[in-house]
C-alpha cells in the first residue's frame, strides 16, 4: 500500500483516539494495521505522517513504537527510523510453535465450556471465501488471520486473545511471501470450512486435529516460500 493510503487509512482511525490517545491505543491501531497489511515488513513507519494523521504527539508515537518493537514488529534503525520488521526462517518455526500451542489449546479448552460462540468464526469464513470470489487474495489474507482470531477467541480468555492478536499481527508479515496469490491462500479457505464444520457439530477433537496438519502445512510453504526469496 502506497504511503498516502496508509496516512489516509490512519486518519480514519483518528476518531478512535479521540478519548483515549494513549501510547497503548496507538500502538493497538498501528497493529491492526501491520495485520492487514497496509504497513508491510520493511516499510518504514513515518513519525511525522503517523502522528499527523492520528493526531497524537510525537512523545506517544515513540511510546507505540516501543511497544511495537517490544512485540517484535518493529525494529529501530539508527539515523533511519523506526520499520516494520522483516522475519527469518526462524521466527516462521518459532511462531508456528507458538501457534499451534496457542490455538490447538484454546480449542482444547472451548471444548470444557457449556457454551461456545461460533459466529465470529462463521463470519470469517465468509469474508474468506467472498473475497476468494472477488479475486481479492490481500483480503483472504486479512479474513484468515481473522478466522484463526475467532478461533483463539474461542477459550474465552482475554489473555489468550491478546496474545493471538499479537502472534497474528506477527504471521501478517510472513504473506507478503505469498505475493497474495491464489495458490497460497485457497487451500486455506477449504481448511477453514471444514473445522467450521466440525466445531459447529461439536466435534473438537477431529477439529483440533486439522488445525494443527493445517499450521504444519502452512509453516512448510512459508519455510519454501522464504528459501525461493532468499536463493
Amino acid at each position: 500500500m502506497s504511503t498516502s493510503a496508509a496516512e489516509e487509512t490512519l486518519a480514519r482511525d483518528r476518531p478512535l483516539l479521540e478519548r483515549s490517545g494513549t501510547a497503548e491505543r496507538v500502538a493497538e491501531i498501528l497493529r491492526q494495521r501491520i495485520t492487514e497489511g497496509v504497513f508491510p515488513p520493511g516499510s518504514r513507519l513515518s513519525e511525522p505522517s503517523i502522528s499527523a494523521a492520528l493526531g497524537v504527539s510525537r512523545n506517544t508515537l515513540r511510546e507505540s513504537f516501543q511497544l511495537l518493537a517490544h512485540e517484535r514488529l518493529a525494529v529501530h534503525e539508527l539515523n533511519r527510523g523506526v520499520f516494520v520488521r522483516e522475519l527469518t526462517a526462524q521466527d516462521i518455526s518459532d511462531l508456528y510453535v507458538m501457534r499451534r500451542v496457542t490455538e490447538c489449546g484454546a480449542l482444547r479448552r472451548a471444548s470444557e465450556l457449556s457454551t461456545v460462540d461460533l459466529s465470529a468464526v462463521a463470519a470469517a469464513v465468509r469474508d474468506g471465501r467472498a473475497a476468494a470470489d472477488e479475486g481479492d487474495w490481500q483480503a483472504v489474507g486479512t479474513a484468515s488471520i481473522a478466522f484463526h482470531q475467532a478461533v483463539g477467541d474461542l477459550a474465552g480468555s482475554e489473555r489468550v486473545s491478546t496474545t493471538m492478536r499479537q502472534v497474528l499481527a506477527e504471521t501478517r508479515l510472513f504473506f507478503v511471501l505469498a505475493e497474495n496469490t491464489r495458490a497460497f491462500f485457497e487451500p486455506f479457505l477449504e481448511r477453514h470450512e471444514r473445522i467450521l464444520r466440525d466445531l459447529e457439530r461439536g466435534r473438537f477433537g477431529p477439529a483440533e486435529t486439522a488445525l494443527e496438519k493445517y499450521l504444519r502445512e502452512a509453516e512448510k510453504q512459508l519455510l519454501a516460500a522464504y528459501e525461493r526469496r532468499e536463493a
